[in-house]
């Protein structure tokens, strides 16, 4: 899956109207951020497709997905604290994860952005493209990834989403299970035997 916005921003963050009269209880009795784990709940990949403003809510929106392929005009932050509030929907959390803590901790407190290049040079992102082939370059990735056998894809994605989210022992013992998992299926012996006979796979996802 592509997720992606317009030329001038993937998204530049909440509506601050919208926001503004909101209490406490408001946000609790509407689960406010419920859509946002269905999107980190997603089987398959997701890709975000950036360009332009990629702030607040927009930046953490990205962070969900699983890549993130950034024109080079599109600008990270979480700026937030110029609002008097914080990241809510998991910017502090990805954010530190992705970039560390002495940097995360800059731009959230400061709510300084930083350009596509240091996004990718700080691993944020996945990569920088010009921005006239910014589609078509993440069109290619996901053409790529869909050529994959389908269960393996999926296992392999909740195996990296483990390693953030649960201890090394914990990751390791998941993962070796996904990975002997696998060998019950069609594709791994499509996988093997298209290896052998030196031939290009056709996988079918069982």
């Amino acid at each position: 899956m592509i997720l992606t916005g317009i030329d001038q921003a993937f998204a530049a963050g909440a509506d601050i109207h919208e926001m503004q009269s909101l209490s406490p209880s408001d946000f609790l009795h509407s689960h406010f951020f419920k859509d946002w784990e269905r999107i980190r709940r997603i089987k398959k990949p997701v890709i975000a497709q950036v360009s332009g403003f990629v702030l607040g809510g927009g930046c953490e929106l990205a962070m969900i997905c699983d890549c993130i392929i950034a024109s080079e005009t599109a600008v990270f932050g979480q700026p937030e604290i110029r609002l008097g509030v914080i990241p809510g929907a998991g910017g502090t959390q990805r954010l530190t994860r992705a970039l560390g803590k002495s940097k995360a901790m800059e731009m959230i407190l400061t709510g300084r952005t930083i350009t596509a290049q240091e996004a990718e040079a700080t691993g944020l992102i996945s990569r920088v493209v010009p921005a006239d082939q910014l589609e078509e370059e993440t069109r290619s990735l996901a053409k790529v990834i869909a050529a994959h056998a389908p269960l393996a894809v999926q296992l392999a994605k909740q195996s990296v989403l483990n390693a953030a989210e649960v201890g090394f022992a914990e990751g390791l013992l998941l993962e070796q299970n996904s990975f002997y998992l696998l060998f019950s299926t069609n594709d791994q012996d499509e996988g093997f035997e298209a290896f052998l006979e030196k031939r290009k796979p056709q996988f079918h996802g069982n």
